[in-house]
């Protein structure tokens, strides 16, 4: 004999603050607060049959027509990444890194939408890490400050960056010349 499986539809709501605007047309929620404004398009045909975005008042409601795993976590994310332009353009996202050098010291230059690694284990070569969007970097001796509205390109930023310091071939636990991640933070 065959269980039934229950169906039953899954429902998010977001609650919007004050001196946030959003609109959402179809797939298109538009975000605009005091820091800037985003735009993000959620038609994708892997979900838009089964999930619909709508605004009533000061709430947002995300909702699917099937219960399934699938379809949970689809709405789970679309909650998460609205819920994440709602902070950003209020408050805001700031990453925090370090430069970690033993003996050859590290240079750092920011040039349009490129940062430019010297020096780096002494290789006269220069590393380029690419700056995502709208991302914001400072340079104070070795610590690196990224900030944006989205934190999808200033995650991304960061990640370029600690990615063009990869060392490959040697040994990471001996050799710890790069540049991490420490922190992360949303700004008030």
């Amino acid at each position: 004999m065959m269980k039934e499986k229950n169906y039953d539809a899954i429902i998010r709501k977001i609650d919007i603050p004050e001196g946030v605007t959003v609109n959402v047309v179809e797939k298109l929620v538009s975000v605009k607060g005091p820091k800037g404004d985003l735009a993000r398009e959620f038609s994708d045909p892997r979900y838009s049959e089964f999930v619909t975005i709508v605004k009533d008042g000061n709430v947002i409601t995300i909702t699917s027509s099937g219960g399934r795993r699938k379809n949970m976590a689809i709405v789970g994310t679309i909650s998460s990444l609205i819920k994440n332009m709602i902070v950003g353009v209020e408050k805001g996202f700031r990453y925090n890194m370090k430069i970690h050098y033993v003996h050859f010291p590290i240079t750092i230059e920011v040039k349009g939408k490129e940062v430019i690694i010297k020096n780096f284990l002494g290789a006269r070569g220069v590393r380029r890490a690419k700056i995502i969007g709208a991302a914001k970097i400072d340079v104070k001796k070795d610590v690196i400050t990224i900030e944006g509205i989205d934190k999808g390109t200033v995650s991304q930023t960061a990640a370029n960056i600690e990615k063009a310091c990869k060392i490959s071939g040697l040994d990471r636990r001996t050799f710890l010349d790069g540049i991490y991640m420490v922190g992360h933070e949303v700004m008030s």
